[in-house]
């Protein structure tokens, strides 16, 4: 004998907490705003009325590391902007999120010198890399259904 079975006809709805906290998790969404290079123009397009990410719970990027748990890091990360990066990433509140949107934030890009991290990822933990050199905003709203994807599947195990 199935639920539907046991309930009937009651509009009853049944879910794990898991679920539930997921599902609130990805459709309140907060990016931070640190829009360093030329990805960030691509940034603000998603954010735009013809992507609109407010459809995903995204209504504004938030200033503060105090206010958001998704942090888009967007352009190229010097070497001198490495600690205040980190710095920020440790304000935000568990549990966090990182977008490496494009290329010289994901390896560096064209940049092969001293003053440009070879990758965000030497400095903070990155969840889903948007490749394009700058990426369109089709393919920052394609990261962040991955990473909806992903925190959908989290268990509450592994969130620190």
């Amino acid at each position: 004998m199935g639920v539907e079975q046991k309930l009937g006809n009651m509009g009853v709805v049944t879910t794990t907490l898991e679920q539930a906290v997921n599902w609130s998790r990805t459709n309140a969404m907060w990016p931070m705003l640190f829009g360093l290079a030329c990805c960030a123009i691509e940034m603000m397009a998603a954010q735009a009325s013809h992507y609109d990410m407010s459809r995903f719970g995204m209504e504004l990027m938030r200033p503060s590391p105090r206010q958001s748990d998704l942090m888009i890091v967007a352009g190229r990360v010097s070497r001198k902007m490495a600690p205040v990066l980190r710095r920020l990433y440790d304000q935000m509140p568990e549990p966090k999120w990182v977008i490496s949107m494009g290329d010289c934030a994901s390896c560096g890009g064209v940049f092969n010198n001293y003053a440009i991290m070879q990758g965000v990822d030497e400095v903070v933990p990155v969840d889903v890399y948007v490749a394009g050199c700058p990426p369109r905003p089709e393919a920052l709203i394609h990261g962040i259904v991955t990473l909806h994807e992903k925190v959908r599947g989290m268990k509450f195990a592994e969130v620190k």
